[in-house]
């Protein structure tokens, strides 16, 4: 087979044609130590509180703890893999999780990520994990019900929109389903709900979801799970992914309902 000299320089001119030259670039860390899910990271000054770090494989850790020479990073996934003298990247994105239409009836992680086999969440608009709180005078009074549908509750403890309620009690005793029932019964009302699992086995979870989607619930509702098996961190900014995706609604001027099972385990 004979090559020609003009194919050899048909096939170049091809090749330089279609050449972009695109220049990435990125600032970049080491790691100095990792262990229990954090890392220290030297050479990323310029980090930013809750900042998403990429480590070898994948992996994305949260900047958490700012330091003059290194930075304190917890690692949202399998620590064992990531080993001293790594390099990190920064991303230069803060920590957001989807809201609006498209996480509701779906079951998602503490960054989004969706965990219910029905394909990847397509959200138009996204939130930041840590927002400012409204100031005191920037809070309205608590003076309109939000019925749980438990006559026990509503007659001699009423609950109010833009009230917390902390429901302790021993192990057992039926916490869980006053939380799914009272979902349950926001189905005729104006209220969105969000049903964050903190440290619950995935079965519990799945069971929960499993009632939610049988009485109809899931239609207005969204499951935010970071189970017994999930790193800790995820478990710790759980609690923030849903208070974000209830405070979309509440900057709509619509009302949310967000249980916490359990916080406990986050704290």
């Amino acid at each position: 087979m004979e090559i020609r000299a003009e194919e050899i320089s048909q096939v170049i001119r091809g090749q330089i044609k279609d050449y972009e030259r695109k220049i990435q670039m990125s600032e970049t860390g080491t790691v100095l130590s990792v262990g229990d899910g954090v890392a220290r990271v030297y050479g990323v000054e310029n980090a930013m509180a809750m900042e998403m770090l990429e480590f070898p494989g994948g992996i994305y850790g949260l900047c958490l703890n700012l330091e003059e020479d290194n930075v304190g990073v917890a690692i949202m996934g399998d620590d064992t893999k990531i080993k001293e003298g790594d390099t990190v990247k920064r991303t230069g994105r803060i920590a957001e999780i989807p809201v609006g239409e498209a996480v509701l009836g779906r079951v998602i992680d503490a960054v989004g990520n969706a965990l219910d086999g029905k394909g990847p969440i397509d959200a138009k608009e996204t939130r930041r994990l840590e927002m400012v709180a409204p100031g005191v005078i920037a809070r309205q009074p608590v003076k309109e019900p939000m019925f749980t549908g438990i006559k026990a509750i509503d007659a001699m403890t009423p609950i109010g929109r833009g009230q917390r309620e902390l429901i302790i009690g021993d192990r057992q005793i039926g916490k869980t389903a006053i939380c799914v029932d009272a979902i349950i019964n926001q189905k005729d009302s104006d209220v969105f709900c969000i049903y964050v699992a903190i440290g619950q086995k995935k079965s519990t979870v799945a069971q929960v979801v499993d009632v939610l989607r049988r009485f109809g619930a899931m239609e207005y509702t969204t499951v935010v799970a970071a189970c017994a098996s999930d790193p800790a961190t995820q478990q710790y900014i759980a609690p923030f992914a849903g208070c974000a995706i209830g405070e979309y609604y509440r900057d709509r001027g619509q009302h949310a309902l967000i249980i916490y099972d359990d916080l406990s385990k986050q704290a």
